[in-house]
């Protein structure tokens, strides 16, 4: 991509470096939350789910940059990142006093959903170690500058966790671009996160401030409208023509307001059940204009959860490897309704997977 200027794998230690909170994601299978006896413990976070998946299903290098607290949840954690082949060099490891009143790790209970019965999210993540994580807690100077790091993820679920949390991304964004590093931001707005520190409006005024550093823009259309605050008329809750070139003036605008994004990228979902999705994406550069990725009606779900943070590695590998803007978001969308087909946060696919799907191979058996 032209208007990437993307750094020699040769001059960087990591080829990916995100910074974000990993939780411990409590996973009920097939039941209810309210009626588990039994969970599943997996790993997840908005932006660790994105270099988890460029290292596990693209071969790419990468490290995560949070925090935990030092207790056996957290040594439970660290387990589940080291097993998905991330650096924990920049794991900031904070000590725990014994009951979690000053620190502790995040827990997210969610529950997948089926048919007329929707997925379901519960977090418990209040005065995380992450959250309190600050300016000049991250040696920024030594990782961008001394060891390298071709591309930096992060996202507005960290930026949402505390007033610190945003100045550190802040932080990160300014000294990566001082040394080249390619930034992408997911907006990933959830209401929850925000809603008792002042909503929608609170929101915005982070964002946009963040927005004005990053190259690389991702979000779905409630991202774009919560986040940033462009609004979208017209949408009717199918992927249609009309709504696909509702999207594609959205970016259009977001593009005008922000001359510094090279690329944006974004999926668009219809819910048709909680086993059932219409899914597609956009990409756009000031080359290309809107490009479109293939469209899959009727997708089945096993586990929606992860399936924008899988785009966003597979859109984000296809520019690291210099496709076009068109290849990469195929990638993106392939990624992306792949890991939906699977359990957890993070992806179980291969590149052999994503290559397939996005030149158009189906399910049939491989043997």
């Amino acid at each position: 991509m032209a208007a990437l200027n993307i750094r020699p794998a040769a001059e960087c230690r990591y080829d990916v470096v995100a910074l974000g909170e990993v939780m411990l994601r409590l996973d009920p299978g097939e039941g209810r939350i309210r009626t588990a006896r039994t969970f599943r413990a997996w790993e997840g976070g908005g932006e660790y789910n994105v270099a988890r998946g460029l290292r596990r299903a693209f071969d790419l290098r990468g490290a995560v940059v949070t925090a935990l607290a030092d207790n056996e949840v957290g040594r439970l954690v660290e387990d589940l990142i080291l097993t998905g082949g991330l650096d924990t060099a920049f794991l900031r490891w904070v000590p725990y006093d014994g009951i979690g009143r000053e620190v502790r790790n995040g827990l997210n209970f969610t529950e997948r959903g089926f048919g007329v019965r929707g997925a379901v999210g519960v977090s418990d993540r209040g005065h995380t170690a992450a959250s309190q994580l600050k300016p000049g807690d991250v040696d920024w100077e030594h990782l961008f500058g001394e060891l390298g790091v071709r591309w930096l993820h992060t996202g507005g679920i960290f930026a949402a966790l505390s007033e610190s949390s945003a100045e550190t991304v802040l932080e990160a964004v300014t000294v990566g671009k001082k040394y080249g590093t390619v930034v992408s931001y997911d907006l990933n707005y959830r209401p929850s996160l925000w809603r008792s520190i002042g909503g929608k409006a609170r929101a915005q005024e982070v964002n946009r401030e963040i927005a004005s550093s990053i190259d690389v823009m991702i979000g779905n259309e409630e991202d774009f409208t919560a986040s940033l605050g462009f609004e979208v008329e017209g949408v009717d809750e199918s992927l249609s023509e009309l709504e696909v070139a509702t999207f594609a003036a959205m970016i259009e605008r977001a593009a005008q307001a922000y001359p510094n994004f090279a690329v944006i990228g974004t999926t668009m979902r219809t819910v048709r059940s909680a086993s059932i999705n219409d899914w597609g994406a956009l990409a756009w550069s000031r080359e290309t204009g809107v490009v479109q990725a293939t469209q899959r009606d009727n997708l089945e779900i096993m586990d929606r959860v992860g399936g924008g943070d899988s785009f966003a590695s597979g859109l984000i590998y296809g520019l690291l490897d210099g496709q076009p803007l068109q290849t990469a978001v195929e990638y993106g969308a392939a990624h992306g309704a792949l890991a939906m087909t699977t359990p957890g946060d993070t992806t179980m696919v291969t590149k052999a997977d994503v290559l397939k799907l996005a030149a158009g191979g189906g399910a049939r058996v491989d043997r």
